[in-house]
């Protein structure tokens, strides 16, 4: 008797979800003409660091036959001012959010709550919620090694002596795990050459960051850690104002390319921007499409650039994608 009933109650519960997925499929098919809307938002949406970024989106949004659109954010996104976008464009009808994610708790539960009502992908960078992730997928470059390759590259110019030589580390932000993972790949891999790291300044925005550059002490080496950090110092070069410090950053615009190719900087490590878009999308779009689709997380490459190897055949694409 125990086990006629054990029976009757799994079957019931295997037909209860054959009915969901039913409904489920009937509902897809009812809005068969409908593309699927997704929602991409990121700090400083229009700056030319995601031109790459928004071309894989519009290639894979295309692919998917989806609607997408980029938010317009500033550069210095709160989580109080994200938590008003996602809520707008949940309202204005979004199927799905991709986002990078502002540092905080309270950015943590929003993304939880947000995703228990329409799927949310992180792009870019990570996060983590109390010392634990926040079991959302995400797209995005291997931060510690960037940060290592581009270490790499500073120790083959000086065969792997620092011995004597400062460095000074610049960063947007200290509180991403995207950027705490870059500086922690640098400073692995430049712990047993022996130089010194004076200073690390982060927490800049615009213009501001030629001016904290100049106040530092003077250093041989700036790290630039991000675009906007990348460029700043870039143009500090430019204008002489590094008292003779040698840039080598990170970064994913055309001013950053602009800058390697006239000796403002020496070194460029180039995150894959156009595969972290594309591939968001991709997954997404996927999520949206079938009902039992699992996002998976993705991590892109990213290329060294140097000035005399720049414009060759291998890095013609790349500099295309950053182009669009």
């Amino acid at each position: 008797m125990k086990n006629s009933r054990k029976n009757f109650i799994v079957i019931e519960a295997v037909l209860a979800v054959l009915a969901a997925a039913v409904t489920a499929a009937m509902l897809q098919g009812q809005n068969g003409d409908r593309r699927n809307k997704i929602s991409v938002i990121v700090q400083n949406s229009d700056d030319s660091q995601w031109t790459a970024f928004k071309y894989g989106l519009k290639m894979a949004a295309e692919d998917a036959d989806a609607e997408m659109s980029v938010v317009s954010t500033g550069s210095s996104l709160t989580a109080e001012e994200m938590e008003k976008i996602i809520q707008r464009e949940t309202d204005n009808g979004a199927d799905g959010i991709l986002v990078q994610p502002v540092p905080g708790e309270d950015t943590a539960e929003l993304l939880k709550k947000t995703d228990a009502k329409i799927p949310v992908m992180l792009v870019e960078s990570g996060m983590k919620a109390e010392g634990k992730d926040l079991n959302l997928s995400v797209v995005q470059p291997d931060h510690y090694a960037c940060g290592r390759d581009l270490a790499e590259e500073l120790l083959k110019d000086y065969r792997g002596n620092l011995r004597g030589k400062t460095m000074g580390l610049f960063l947007e932000t200290e509180e991403t795990e995207a950027s705490l993972q870059r500086k922690k790949g640098f400073c692995d891999a430049i712990r047993d050459a022996g130089g010194e790291i004076s200073w690390s300044v982060s927490g800049f925005y615009g213009a501001d960051g030629e001016k904290t550059l100049q106040s530092q002490p003077w250093v041989d080496f700036i790290i630039a850690f991000d675009d906007s950090s990348l460029t700043a110092a870039g143009e500090a070069s430019a204008a002489r104002n590094l008292h003779g410090a040698l840039v080598y950053g990170i970064g994913s615009s055309t001013e950053a390319v602009y800058y390697l190719d006239t000796g403002a900087a020496e070194c460029l490590v180039v995150p894959d921007e156009f595969n972290v878009g594309y591939q968001s999308l991709t997954e997404m779009a996927g999520r949206l499409e079938e009902i039992f689709y699992e996002t998976e997380e993705k991590t892109v490459s990213h290329t060294v650039l140097r000035r005399n190897t720049l414009f060759s055949e291998e890095n013609q694409e790349l500099l295309f994608t950053m182009s669009q």
